[in-house]
């Protein structure tokens, strides 16, 4: 465990923030190898079928990835201000809850995957493989919140390196499981999803038991358990917000990949490919966000708000430098990027991820700064804010702003209304931060009342 109290501030955050960074790095590698043995072996239906996918599956475990957002708040603080059997009942409280959470969205999707699918006007020839993917893939629900919740609480305890480790061992059993199941067994898109599932369950049963061995502190023992329901009540007040935001998001990218639809497979197949070399290279924002949220929230727990503003500036020196940097390489080498993911004869989908690359990249640096700033919100509790900024950035500028364009530019109109959005996310989200408001969110409360 890692007190960030104390300490140069840049460098507290960025040797916190690394092993994050990779970890991510690690879990887009699940996806990465599937998209481009699906892409080179089975071809464009397929991988569109994959990329439909992935905002279902974020629409389902949003809400409860949001909900973890602040009991990892909850635990940060409480950690800052030494009161550890507090930091126990938020842990037991947040397993408890997302193994019922995982059971529920486990049987939710897989009776709505089909409607879901067709609702949002996925082509005819690439709904049967979007459903069987995801109908595997659900299985595993239990294992990925199960190994996001114990990353959770292992970065409000200040703790980034754990996860790194186990993440690397089922990277590499997921992906020697993809090239037996496809490429030898011929399993095809099932045999994607089954070994993903199968790392993601290896992934949290070994961390589980490497936890219970070495912290007894954190005691994983399933039956002695205890949910606190004013610690979940506070876990709400925190997390619904950003629940309720992943969710939105999450539909909103489900409108999205509507419009995206209306231009036939070889559109969605490359933006399926791009948005995957996004999530890439949007990692060290959100990696550095989540550095600096738990060093907020310790802060604040320690009533050291001096070192909050020292932590942002040096968190918003080093992400401008990474940024800039992934944004000149994706434009220069978009092209080499796509053509990783598809067969020579697909020139339609490398063209038009080119151009999603060369539009969206060069503001990676405006997305950037806009996930640092929500950051220093999140960490001290505040996260309704966010909430608003986030939807009125999707749903009131980029979803009609891009249906519009896209009737005007084709394909290429629905590319400019991300970077129109992110602008006006930083924007808000920068000028709320100079209120100062988000301070007496703070669940730690202290005699002396922050400047």
């Amino acid at each position: 465990m890692k007190d960030l109290t104390t300490g140069k501030e840049g460098k507290r955050i960025l040797n916190f923030a690394i092993p994050m960074l990779l970890g991510n790095v690690l879990q887009q590698m699940y996806n990465v190898v599937d998209s481009i043995i699906i892409g080179k072996v089975l071809g464009k239906e397929a991988l569109a079928a994959v990329g439909a996918n992935f905002p279902f599956i974020f629409a389902l475990i949003s809400f409860v990835v949001g909900v973890a957002i602040g009991a990892t708040v909850i635990i940060s603080q409480y950690f800052g201000a030494k009161q550890m059997e507090q930091v126990k009942k938020t842990i037991d409280t947040l397993y408890i809850f997302m193994f019922f959470a995982s059971l529920l969205l486990t049987t939710l999707g897989i009776v709505g995957s089909r409607f879901i699918f067709e609702m949002i006007d996925l082509p005819e020839e690439v709904i049967p493989m979007a459903v069987a993917y995801f109908n595997i893939y659900a299985l595993g629900f239990i294992f990925f919140f199960g190994f996001q919740g114990t990353s959770a609480i292992l970065r409000g305890l200040g703790d980034s390196k754990t996860p790194l480790y186990f993440l690397v061992i089922s990277t590499f059993i997921n992906i020697a499981l993809d090239v037996l199941f496809v490429v030898v067994f011929k399993w095809g898109i099932e045999g994607v999803a089954a070994a993903t599932v199968i790392a993601q369950g290896g992934a949290f049963v070994t961390i589980v038991w490497y936890l219970n061995k070495y912290h007894s502190f954190l005691d994983f023992s399933p039956l002695k358990m205890k949910f606190d329901k004013e610690i979940f009540k506070k876990s709400l007040q925190i997390g619904l917000p950003s629940g309720f935001q992943q969710t939105f998001v999450a539909m909103g990218f489900l409108a999205l990949y509507k419009i995206v639809n209306m231009f036939g497979t070889p559109t969605v197949a490359a933006y399926s490919v791009a948005t995957r070399i996004d999530s890439f290279a949007t990692m060290p924002a959100m990696a550095f966000s989540a550095a600096l949220s738990t060093f907020v929230g310790q802060n604040i727990g320690a009533n050291k708000y001096d070192r909050i503003g020292k932590g942002l500036n040096a968190t918003l020196i080093m992400i401008s430098l990474v940024a800039i940097t992934i944004s000149a390489s994706t434009v220069i080498f978009a092209e080499p990027l796509m053509r990783l993911f598809t067969n020579k004869e697909d020139v339609e989908v490398v063209a038009i991820g080119v151009d999603y690359l060369r539009i969206v990249s060069p503001f990676y640096l405006v997305f950037s700064l806009m996930f640092i700033f929500n950051g220093v919100l999140r960490g001290a509790g505040d996260t309704v804010f966010p909430m608003f900024i986030t939807l009125l950035a999707l749903w009131v500028i980029r979803l009609p702003i891009s249906y519009w364009l896209s009737l005007k530019m084709d394909a290429i109109g629905i590319w400019w209304g991300i970077p129109i959005a992110w602008g006006f996310g930083v924007m808000a989200s920068f000028l709320y931060y100079k209120t100062g408001k988000w301070k007496k969110k703070a669940v730690v409360k202290h005699d002396q009342s922050p400047k």
